[in-house]
Parts: structure tokens; C-alpha cells; sequence
């Protein structure tokens, strides 16, 4: 079956062992509904155990599937009345990033999010998700818009990283993800940040310096792909799924670290299988931090998102080392 990953197989072919016996007894004089009635059960369990131990490299394909849902799919199920907006006032319109106003619920909100495309040639428009520095300028330009008028910022964070490209580092890539990291920091409207796909290095964290930071139970977030840490600790890109399993970037990992405040649960199998199921799930996690964040000053907004990022990690204070 198209889109079927490679650890879904057994799923897929007892699925299609069903099909073949239901199309079978519409043709033949033969009852075979125990017969059907085993496999489907079997099926069942199959599913349950498959899909209740998703190993790391797993979770990487989902989150890389070409159907799973991007920025633009989740804007159109849960807001009302987007109007983007382009540009960022200094050199060009990045489509890898896009963003606008909308309602939530009626409240007014900014949505600002990295798009990749579903086609070749919709990838190749928007630069397969990796943004340009105008991209990171286009989206503060949107957050201190934001900022201006008192509403909510919600991200949607799904990028392999920010272009590595000679045009994007003279254009001053670097500057720009620094940028947004400080503005984000001192922004005085709830910020909400989700991370729908990958999550990749800083590309990714320029768009995700907020309140509250949630996680799709199949999403990645990391400084950098297993493939390129395979690379760079064994000499072996083919070494991804080792590294997968050894650099903690899964959704339940980075809960146990505390990197993000919650997992945003998954339709079984993938975002992809129920995009308007995925999207009402996400719309209570919404729901519930704006009542939450709403409810703060300007100067407790910022203050909590300090405190987020400040308890992240452990660290000693080694006075021993330190010379008066």
C-alpha cells in the first residue's frame, strides 16, 4: 500500500490477506466468516503491539512521511478567517515559512509556521521546508506585529533545519535565528509552540521560544538528523537508526527531560491517517494553555517563559574550580 512504512508491513499485509478472503466470499459459494473474524482479531493485536512500542528510527519515518500534515493543513482546521501575509520588508518572500492572522475560537491570533511541500514541485517552491533568512525575518516581523496588538503567537514547527546555503549565510542566516531566539525571549503575548514534524538544529528553534512548547507524539526535535550525527560520530550515515536510538529525540524523551511541557497524543499510525482527528486533538491543547496563558500580565508572560528555559537541564556550580 502506498504511503505504508517499512515497520508497518505486517499490518499491511494481513490487511490486504483480509481484503482478499472479504472479495473472495462475495465471488464463491464459501463461508469464511470465522476465518475473517480471526484475522481481524489478530490484526487488532498486531496493531496494539506495533503501534504501542514505535521504536525511534519509527518515529523519524512518520514524522518524514510525504502525507503527514503540514502548517497550512492544521491552519485550515483550526482557525477561521487566515489572511497571510508576506515578506519581510528587506529582501523577499521566504514560502518556506508562512504566516498570518486568523481567529481561534474568536479569539484573534498570529500562526506562524515552517511549510514544506507535498510534491516535488511544491518542495522545490518552498525549498523543502528549509527557510532562507527573509523566512526568520518575515516571521518576527509577524510576532512584533503581534506583540503590538496583544495577540497570541502559535508556531508550528516542522523543518530538517534552516538552509545551509552560500546565498542564505550571506544574507546573514545566522543573525537572523539569533534574532528571533532574543525577541521571542521579551515578546509580552502568550506564545505557543508545537512541533507538528521534525524539529531540526536552529532552524527549528528560531521559531520555538515560547510559553508552553508541546511535541506530536511522532514528531522529532534535535540539533541535528541521525544521519548527520551517524556521520559525524561513526563515519557511517547508513548508522542513522543507531544514532535514532541513542540521542534522545523523540517526543517521550524530551518529555522525560523536560525539553517540552507535554506530548500532544497521535491518531494510531501517524498524524497523517486523520488529519481533521489529528487537528481537533491539538485544538484542545490550544484550547487549554491560551485559558491558561490569557490569565498572565505582560511581565508574568515573560517571566514564565524565562523560567521554562532556565530549569532546562542539569548543571553543578564548581566553586572549586573558580579562583578568587
Amino acid at each position: 500500500m502506498v504511503g505504508e512504512l517499512e515497520f508497518e508491513r505486517p499490518i499491511v499485509q494481513l490487511r490486504n490477506k483480509i481484503a482478499e478472503l472479504k472479495e473472495f466470499t462475495k465471488t464463491a459459494d464459501v463461508d469464511l466468516t470465522s476465518e475473517i473474524e480471526k484475522l481481524e482479531s489478530r490484526l487488532e493485536k498486531l496493531e496494539k503491539d506495533i503501534y504501542d512500542n514505535i521504536k525511534p528510527w519509527d518515529r523519524v519515518q512518520i514524522a518524514r512521511h510525504p502525507n503527514r500534515p503540514t502548517t497550512l493543513d492544521y491552519i485550515a482546521n483550526l482557525f477561521d478567517g487566515f489572511f497571510e501575509c508576506h515578506g519581510d520588508r528587506t529582501f523577499g518572500d521566504d514560502e518556506a515559512i508562512v504566516g498570518g492572522v486568523a481567529k481561534f475560537r474568536g479569539l484573534p491570533v498570529t500562526v506562524i509556521g515552517h511549510q514544506r511541500g507535498k510534491d516535488t514541485k511544491e518542495n522545490i517552491r518552498r525549498n523543502f521546508g528549509m527557510p532562507h533568512p527573509e523566512g526568520y525575518r518575515k516571521a518576527l516581523r509577524l510576532m512584533k506585529q503581534a506583540d503590538k496588538f496583544k495577540r497570541p503567537i502559535i508556531c508550528f514547527i516542522d523543518t530538517k533545519g534552516a538552509y545551509p546555503g552560500k546565498a542564505a549565510e550571506e544574507r546573514g542566516q545566522s543573525e537572523a535565528i539569533a534574532r528571533n531566539l532574543f525577541e521571542m525571549a521579551g515578546l509580552k503575548v502568550p506564545v505557543i509552540c508545537i512541533v507538528i514534524g521534525e524539529g531540526g538544529s536552529g532552524g527549528a528553534l528560531a521559531l520555538g521560544v515560547g510559553n508552553r512548547m508541546y511535541m506530536l507524539e511522532n514528531s522529532t526535535y534535535s540539533v541535528i538528523s541521525p544521519e548527520g550525527a551517524a556521520a559525524i560520530l561513526w563515519k557511517d550515515s547508513s548508522l542513522s537508526k543507531k544514532a535514532a536510538e541513542s540521542m534522545k529525540i523523540t517526543a517521550p524523551d524530551l518529555k522525560e527531560l523536560g525539553i517540552i511541557d507535554d506530548i500532544i497524543p497521535e491518531i494510531k499510525g501517524g498524524a497523517h491517517k486523520n488529519v481533521l482527528g489529528q487537528s481537533e486533538t491539538i485544538d484542545i491543547f490550544l484550547k487549554k494553555s491560551l485559558k491558561e496563558l490569557l490569565e498572565l500580565s505582560e511581565e508574568e508572560l515573560i517571566v514564565d517563559r524565562y523560567n521554562k528555559f532556565r530549569t532546562i537541564g542539569e548543571y553543578s556550580f564548581l566553586k572549586d574550580f573558580i579562583s578568587i
